[in-house]
C-alpha cells in the first residue's frame, strides 16, 4: 500500500461521515439511509473512491449513505445484489469488469448491464501505464515495439488476472501493434508487479497508482499511457494516441449504478447528489491522491460510454479468444 493510499484511508477514518445528514422530508426520496455497495474488499481503490463519494452524497441527500462491501466474481456478486434491490436506496459502485467486460466472459450473467443494473453517472477513471523492467534494455515505446517484433513470443507480460482489464488492455495493445507477447496471469496487480520488478515477466500494463512507486524508484520504466490524455501523475510520459495507436485506450473506471426497477426520478436524485459531490475540491483532491480522475456528466453520457465499453472489450475478447480460468 502506498503512502498516498494510507493517507486516503486515514483521512476517511477521520472524515465527518454524518455531516449534513439531517432527516429528509417525509414521503420524499430518500426516506431513510441509503446503502452504497462496493463490490470489492475494504481498503482497495474501489472502496476508497466509494467512501469519498458516500460522504459527499450524504451531505447532498441529507441522509446517511452507508458503504457495504460485497466482493466476489470480479465485482459481479455485489452488483447482482444491487440489480435485485427494490429501489434506489441501494446503489453500487460498478466497475469496468462488472459493467462491461464480464458479460462477454461469463456463461450466464445474473443481471443485464444497462437494464437490470441502470447506469447513473461515471464516478472516476484510473489511467493505466505501459511499463517494462528497468533491465529490459529499452527506453522508449518505439524501442519496445522493435524488440518485440524482432522476438515474437519470446517475452512475457503480467496481468492482474485473466479477463481483467489489465489482461484485455495488453491484448488490445498486441493486436494494434502487431506484436506477440506471452500472457502470465496473476491473482492481482501486486504479485504481477513483484514479478515484473524481478524480471520474471518483462512488461505490464497496469493502473498507474500500482506502478507509480516503482516508476519513481527506477525499478520499472514507464513508456506510454493507454489513455487519450497524459496522466497528471506522469506528465512526461506520452499517450498511446500521441504515439500513433489511438485505439489502445484502456482507462479503468468505476460508475454509480442503481436497480433497473428503481424509479427514474429517484435515480435522477442520486445522480444530482453524486454529480455535486464529484465537483467538490475535497473529493477531486482525494481522488487525485490515489490516481483517480473524477467523472461526472449526465446519465445518458454514462450509458453511452458503457455501451461503447461493452462493444470494445467484447471485440478484444473474441479476437484474443479469452476464456475464464
Amino acid at each position: 500500500m502506498t503512502l498516498s493510499r494510507r493517507g486516503a484511508i486515514a483521512g476517511l477514518a477521520a472524515a465527518p461521515f454524518l455531516r449534513g445528514t439531517a432527516n429528509a422530508q417525509p414521503g420524499g426520496f430518500p426516506s431513510h439511509p441509503l446503502t452504497l455497495v462496493v463490490p470489492f474488499p475494504a481498503g482497495g481503490p474501489a472502496d476508497i473512491f466509494g467512501r469519498y463519494l458516500a460522504q459527499g452524497m450524504s451531505a447532498n441527500l441529507k441522509q446517511q449513505v452507508v458503504v457495504e462491501n460485497k466482493s466476489g466474481a470480479a465485482g459481479v456478486t455485489g452488483m447482482d445484489y444491487v440489480a435485485k434491490a427494490s429501489d434506489a436506496h441501494i446503489m453500487g459502485v460498478m466497475s469496468a469488469s462488472a459493467g462491461a467486460i464480464m458479460q462477454s466472459l461469463m456463461d450466464k450473467m445474473p443481471y443485464r448491464p444497462g437494464i437490470d443494473l441502470a447506469p447513473v453517472i461515471l464516478v472516476v477513471r484510473i489511467q493505466e501505464v505501459l511499463v517494462v523492467n528497468a533491465k529490459f534494455g529499452v527506453s522508449t515505446f518505439q524501442e519496445l515495439i522493435a524488440k518485440l517484433k524482432a522476438n515474437p513470443g519470446k517475452y512475457s507480460y503480467g496481468s492482474a488476472g485473466t479477463g481483467g482489464i489489465t489482461h484485455l488492455a495488453t491484448e488490445l495493445f498486441k493486436r494494434e501493434t502487431g506484436t506477440d507477447v506471452l500472457h502470465v496471469p496473476y491473482r492481482g496487480a501486486a504479485p504481477a508487479t513483484n514479478d515484473l520488478i524481478s524480471d520474471t515477466v518483462q512488461m505490464a500494463l497496469l493502473d498507474i497508482p500500482v506502478l507509480l512507486p516503482h516508476i519513481r524508484s527506477g525499478a520499472v520504466k514507464a513508456l506510454a499511457i493507454s489513455s487519450d490524455t497524459r496522466a497528471p501523475l506522469l506528465p512526461d510520459v506520452p499517450t498511446m494516441r500521441e504515439l500513433g495507436f489511438p485505439r489502445v485506450n484502456s482507462d479503468n473506471w468505476y460508475g454509480l449504478a442503481a436497480p433497473g426497477s428503481s424509479l427514474l426520478k429517484d435515480r435522477q436524485r442520486i445522480h444530482d447528489a453524486a454529480s455535486a459531490a464529484l465537483k467538490s475540491k475535497e473529493l477531486i483532491d482525494a481522488y487525485a491522491a490515489v490516481g483517480g480522475i473524477v467523472g461526472g456528466g449526465s446519465t445518458e453520457e454514462f450509458a453511452s460510454f458503457q455501451r461503447l465499453e461493452v462493444a470494445k472489450w467484447a471485440e478484444v475478447i473474441k479476437a484474443a479468444n479469452v476464456k475464464l480460468e
